[in-house]
């Protein structure tokens, strides 16, 4: 496993991100959402990096087999993670592509550093603008929702993880968009994360307000959203930071819910790659569209 050393606990002990490295190309950096891990980059990761980009993917602290100090959960020093993942494998020309709890990251890293290092950003089914629920945000959602969250974690931190995933994905009585075994793989990862981080996270990606750090993008911006994500829904999210960003762009998935980096991994695949290269991302969708795989000899984007 490859290492960065991003900062030092209270005890002066080092927290180490573990991160993964692929490909050749412009760099696409892939930040995960929560509860989960770079892991749950699988379909991304074993794609883009055949489209000559090289691509990188890291466990946020408390997660995954990253660090798990007891502090540090805050945005502030998610986004100062960020950095140190980009200043040390000295990247430039970024794709930055946020997941979920990982579009805060983004949009903090873009306000408290200036973009250094980035030419363009990817927010998917992202937590962006602001999700709670204030006078100044009314449109939001109560804090009961998320005090909830953290009080059925304290209980059973496991069943509640259990249940989450099948709305993750839209699992319904009906609607089986993945397996089984999928779910079960995506409760592995969620487990593998400290309880500590797993409860903190819920309320820096409830109560944080990006609405100004959204306002100091200045390259070019991507939001993708699930039409039926029921974890982080449209209408409180994508469709209020986009009006935020000048010049960005909202691609709706219609139909998918918040795991769409699964549910609609090839949609997702070939979108990350044409705004990576330069391009306007197309709304219109089939299935002919999907990213063929390709050969390390013939390594180009067809994008």
């Amino acid at each position: 496993m490859n290492f960065i050393k991003a900062s030092q606990d209270a005890h002066g002990k080092p927290v180490e991100l573990q991160y993964c490295d692929y490909g050749q190309g412009d760099p696409i950096v892939l930040i995960h959402g929560w509860p989960l891990s770079a892991a749950s980059w699988e379909y991304q990761l074993a794609e883009l990096p055949l489209h000559g980009k090289r691509v990188i993917a890291y466990d946020r602290r408390g997660f995954g087999h990253s660090s798990k100090p007891w502090d540090g959960y805050d945005y502030d020093t998610l986004a100062a993670d960020l950095k140190a993942v980009l200043d040390e494998l000295d990247l430039q020309n970024v794709t930055l592509v946020g997941f979920s709890m990982g579009g805060g990251e983004v949009a903090r890293y873009m306000s408290r550093y200036q973009g250094a290092r980035v030419k363009n950003v990817i927010f998917v089914s992202a937590v962006t603008p602001y999700l709670l629920k204030t006078d100044d945000n009314p449109n939001g959602v109560d804090k009961s929702t998320f005090d909830g969250m953290i009080e059925n974690l304290g209980k059973d931190r496991p069943d509640f993880l259990n249940s989450f995933g099948k709305k993750f994905y839209g699992v319904g009585l009906v609607s089986k968009p993945v397996s089984q075994a999928a779910l079960d793989w995506s409760q592995s990862l969620a487990l593998m994360a400290s309880p500590r981080a797993t409860t903190a996270c819920v309320k820096a990606w409830s109560e944080t307000d990006f609405r100004a750090d959204l306002g100091t993008i200045k390259v070019p911006a991507l939001f993708i959203h699930g039409g039926s994500d029921e974890t982080v829904p449209l209408a409180n999210s994508a469709e209020q930071a986009v009006k935020l960003v000048p010049g960005a762009q909202l691609v709706v998935y219609d139909g998918e819910p918040h795991g769409l980096n699964v549910t609609a991994k090839d949609r997702l695949n070939r979108d990350i790659l044409t705004f990576a290269s330069g391009q306007q991302v197309s709304e219109d969708y089939s299935d002919s569209d999907n990213v063929t795989a390709r050969t390390d000899s013939d390594n180009k984007s067809a994008y």
